[in-house]
């Protein structure tokens, strides 16, 4: 299995449905009272695409997309209709968007996250595959150039400094992104529903973790 640097088609991602998830137990006590215990250390997103398949055109390309990837063997990039972006979607991309971390005067790589909430226990992503030529990094406020004051790493999500941040200088970056997932089916349900209709009830789709 080996991730393909390749984008879902955008169009018909853009009709998916789907979100994060969460795996939590929990136990209700004799008592009435119930224990929560958090499974996993981050979300998961699962999505189905089926919703934005339209035409036999776009069941043709579903289709030639799914066959090179050999079903859930290997994964590619997905374009979340609903969270693609270091900001408010539509706002656009500034250097300031997302806490990035702090220098210490030594260290030169830092990994891109988006961070969801602020008051009680908010929630830290990492980003691992944002897209190329959308990246913008600032030090205390000041933003860099990219390829002069640092560089990204598309595949991990890594921003390395041309040179190491001063002691508690304020790291912030601002990025699109997209999700690593791969088909959770090994098999495709298709339907030409008329003339130039098609439908796909059912094309899951698993963030990659």
């Amino acid at each position: 299995m080996v991730f393909h640097p390749v984008r879902f088609p955008l169009d018909i991602a853009l009709g998916a449905r789907g979100g994060p998830r969460w795996q939590t137990d929990v136990v209700s006590l004799v008592s009435g009272a119930e224990q929560r215990n958090q499974r996993w250390a981050s979300s998961r997103r699962r999505y189905n695409a089926g919703y934005g398949i339209k035409s036999i055109a776009d069941l043709e390309t579903v289709i030639a997309f799914f066959e090179e990837r050999r079903g859930r063997l290997h994964s590619f990039l997905f374009r979340d209709p609903f969270d693609w972006t270091s900001g408010a979607v539509g706002a656009g991309v500034t250097a300031t968007d997302q806490a990035l971390g702090t220098g210490d005067g030594a260290t030169l790589v830092f990994q891109i996250i988006k961070t969801y909430g602020a008051l009680f226990d908010p929630a830290v992503r990492r980003i691992t595959k944002p897209v190329t030529g959308t990246v913008r990094v600032a030090v205390d406020g000041g933003e860099l150039v990219e390829g002069a004051g640092f560089s990204v790493d598309h595949v991990t999500g890594l921003i390395s400094f041309s040179s190491p941040p001063a002691g508690a200088a304020v790291l912030t970056s601002g990025f699109e992104f997209d999700v690593e997932t791969r088909f959770d089916t090994d098999r495709l349900d298709l339907e030409i529903a008329g003339f130039d209709a098609a439908n796909a009830p059912d094309i899951p789709l698993i963030e990659l973790v």
